[in-house]
């Protein structure tokens, strides 16, 4: 009872907010006569009534709904809601994107408690990357390899081999590192091929750790801690972790066990998407790397959010690499070079040079390799 009054006072509430943000806006087209057409709604009152709308969405769908007439409960079944999910939305907030996909959310959140959770790492990748998440707790016991072994774990970050056995790996076509090792050894599992990826130097477009730290020395600033965008396996981290720099890597599990892989090789993987805001506090890094998963694929203004999220963690005289992101030609002078220069940050390093792959070749793409200095004052 108290839940639904609750509801209800938290409905009113918005709908109130919807009719004050309405009259706030008719009230500035009548105080200007002087405009001969209907000015059109401010993009911030449009965001407002979208969140607003969304919210009444949200939450309409949580509301226990009233007992529906025998007729029309046999031609139209209501969906049962999981027991957790409703339980879940008066303990938590959930990601107001998850409204928008209630079957797979009701798929998620259908298990039973104090059992095993189902083995469904697909379903909360696809919520996930739907803006989903953080995804709702549920009250189930996580999945353990069967022959999981934690003696022989391997303290150096580039081991000779990554036991098999710490991954479950049902949902992969691959049963072994090996077996992908096999089909792709640049996916980043053989760690004796990722050792010297970020040690050499081949091209303009590479930055050696030595020759990035030997430019944070002679600026006078301190590398500590970094997280690296989109990192694959961790092999950025794990080349800082041997210069006593800490790296925590944003990663997904899309077709491989990346999160596994980096937690193996003793690093910390974020199980986070490329749009989410970084979970991380306010000017509190002094590198930010983007791989090679920030590319043109990202919509540009998409993109235009994550740069300025990684201005917000990074500190003052803090770096920015961007490494190795491709995109067209084209786009690279009149799109992307505008775009990263909004941030106002020094050019330490700027390289471009053809991408020479059959996709580079067929669509006019372009690699830039920058390294950027935020001002230590704005």
């Amino acid at each position: 009872m108290g839940f639904t009054m609750g509801l209800n006072l938290v409905l009113l509430m918005a709908m109130v907010a919807t009719n004050i943000l309405s009259l706030y806006h008719l009230s500035k087209n009548v105080q200007s006569p002087r405009a001969p057409t209907p000015q059109p709604v401010p993009d911030h009152l449009l965001n407002q009534l979208r969140t607003i709308r969304s919210t009444i969405n949200h939450l309409t769908r949580l509301q226990p709904p009233s007992p529906p007439s025998s007729a029309s409960a046999a031609a139209n079944p209501a969906p049962t809601i999981p027991s957790d999910l409703l339980l879940h939305s008066q303990l938590s907030p959930i990601a107001s994107a998850c409204h928008g996909y209630p079957d797979l959310l009701h798929r998620f959140m259908n298990y039973t408690p104090f059992s095993l959770c189902p083995h469904d790492p697909d379903l909360a990748e696809a919520l996930i990357l739907r803006g989903c998440h953080p995804l709702p707790r549920r009250r189930c016991f996580s999945r353990t390899p069967p022959k999981t072994t934690s003696a022989s774990l391997p303290h150096n970050p580039f081991p000779p081999a990554l036991p098999d056995s710490n991954v479950i790996w049902a949902k992969y076509s691959c049963k072994s590192f090996s077996c992908l090792n096999h089909y792709n050894p640049n996916l980043g599992f053989d760690t004796s091929h990722e050792y010297s990826k970020f040690t050499t130097y081949r091209s303009e477009l590479d930055l050696p750790v030595s020759q990035l730290l030997q430019i944070a020395k002679s600026a006078g600033s301190v590398l500590r801690l970094g997280i690296d965008i989109g990192g694959g396996t961790g092999s950025f981290a794990a080349t800082m972790k041997m210069q006593n720099v800490t790296v925590v890597t944003t990663t997904m599990n899309l077709g491989a066990p990346y999160n596994e892989a980096a937690a193996l090789r003793g690093l910390v993987p974020l199980h986070v998407p490329l749009q989410q805001r970084l979970p991380v506090f306010d000017g509190v890094v002094d590198l930010v790397r983007c791989g090679h998963a920030v590319n043109r694929w990202i919509p540009e203004t998409v993109l235009e959010f994550m740069l300025f999220d990684i201005d917000r963690v990074l500190r003052g005289g803090g770096y920015l690499w961007l490494d190795h992101f491709f995109g067209k030609g084209v786009s690279m002078e009149k799109v992307y070079k505008p775009l990263i220069g909004k941030l106002g940050y020094k050019k330490v390093k700027w390289a471009t040079a053809n991408k020479t792959d059959s996709s580079g070749l067929k669509n006019g793409e372009v690699y830039l390799t920058a390294l950027l200095q935020k001002p230590v004052t704005k």
